[in-house]
This record gives C-alpha cells, structure tokens and sequence, in this order.
C-alpha cells in the first residue's frame, strides 16, 4: 500500500493549460504543495524553460534557481516545482522583470510584464474571517496567507490589496455589484467584466451575472469570480486583450485583417 502523496504526474494527466506537448517525454513536472492547487498552477519549471525560455532543459532551470535568481511574491524560491497562481508575482532581479501570473480569455495562465510599481502589491482574495484564541481577528486569502487584525469591514469574498514588502493590507474592495471581476474559474475563466446582480440559491452555489466592456453577459458561480477592481477600473493591469472574449467568427476577421495589414 503506497502511503503518502504521489510523487509523479504523466504528460497526459497535467493540466491542458500548461500547453505541453504530448509528444514531449511521458512525464510533466509535479506541482509542490504549496498556495495554489495543483491543477490551478504553474510551477515554476514551466515558467522558466517553456514560457519565458531562460532555460532549454530541466537541470538549467535547477541551476538558476539555486543561484537564487526568481522571486515570487519577493520571496526567494529555490523549488523547481513551486506552484506559483493567479496574481502572483514573479521577479527576476537580475534582468530587471517582473511578471504577473493572470488568464487570458481562453483560461490559460499568461505572464503579463508589469512595471516596478505594480510589482509591489498584489491583490488577494478574502476565503474567510475568523477569530483565533483570545479573540484576535484573522483572515484567510486565497494563497494560503493569514493577516491578522483586518479591517473590521473586510468580509468573505471581498478582495485586499497585499503590499507584499510590508506585508500589510492597503486597500481593500467589497463584494458588490458594479465592481469589476476577473473570472478565474469555469468555462469562462480570464473573462472580465463588471457585475450585474447576485442570485442566491439556499444551499446550492450562488450564481454572479457579470457583463463586459462589449454588452455581452455571461454567468458563473461566486466561486469563480475574483474582484479586481473597485467600479469599472481595475488595480492591476489586464493582458493583451483586456479580458473580451471574442467568437469564432471575430477572430478569423482580426487574423484576417492582422495579415492582410502584413503583407499590405
């Protein structure tokens, strides 16, 4: 009887969002346990070698890590399978970047380059909050961190912008409709939109209406949704496309154009 954890992950087992080949050897790289689940990660192998191609194989990435070269969240990480997820921040301080782990519209993880200012802070999702012993207030964020003594007004749901020096909360926004969210779940995970209305379903799954910059509306569960932003204008920076999901129809005619302007 094998005891404990599994210590490999075949090639065709790994999440589709990493984009490894199929062909490519028939192991992936196994997610740590670490803040992020391993099926909504990207270790940091992956970032590495197959995303920002500052290694070509296994042992280079090794190698760099150990010179202790990557940061995340400005801590120094050594592990070459740190589950690095949504929001976080990846720094190299040597090249001078530094990335911010956050969808695109088809649901895959994408390292948008941020500047200095935004590398500092990053934006936290409030699980839930607590008391501990002799009654001393805490939350509990989505990555695994406990802060204590929050705003008393901080709430399940509501989102806090963590200064990740300082470690402190310097801002945070409530759960409410006319907020703008990112959805980082479901079928339309790296969607952003503003939220319409709640519906609440006793025992069942709360449903989130949200519509996007573009009129089009779309559903999911409160679970899936992460606010990013107070009114329409988020606190971070989006991805090459702002989070608009287009049809079939509308991306045959942006390629189409993109390479008639090509050649043109």
């Amino acid at each position: 009887m094998a005891r404990g954890l599994k210590k490999h992950l075949k090639r065709l087992n790994a999440p589709k969002h990493w984009m490894l080949d199929k062909l490519g050897g028939a192991f992936a790289p196994k997610p740590s346990s670490g803040p992020h689940k391993a099926r909504e990660c990207l270790p940091l192998i992956l970032i590495l070698r197959n995303r920002l191609k500052y290694a070509l194989v296994y042992r280079e990435v090794i190698a760099i890590l150990m010179q202790r070269q990557i940061m995340v969240d400005g801590k120094v990480r050594t592990d070459k399978t740190y589950p690095a997820g949504f929001m976080d921040v990846i720094s190299i301080p040597k090249t001078n970047e530094s990335f911010r782990l956050l969808y695109d519209v088809k649901g895959r993880f994408r390292l948008h380059s941020v500047r200095d200012d935004e590398a500092k802070f990053k934006l936290c999702k409030v699980r839930n909050v607590q008391f501990g012993n002799k009654g001393i207030p805490y939350l509990n964020t989505y990555d695994g961190r406990t802060i204590r003594y929050p705003d008393p007004l901080i709430k399940a749901n509501d989102t806090i912008k963590l200064d990740l020096e300082e470690n402190k909360i310097v801002q945070f926004v409530k759960f409410d409709v006319g907020n703008v969210v990112m959805v980082t779940g479901g079928r339309n995970r790296g969607r952003v939109g503003v939220i319409k209305n709640r519906e609440k379903h006793k025992g069942s799954f709360e449903t989130i209406h949200i519509q996007d910059s573009q009129g089009h509306e779309f559903a999911t569960r409160m679970g899936n949704v992460f606010i990013i932003g107070e009114g329409t204008k988020p606190w971070v920076s989006l991805p090459k496309g702002k989070g608009i999901k287009l049809t079939i129809i509308e991306e045959a005619r942006k390629r189409q154009a993109e390479k008639s302007a090509a050649t043109a």
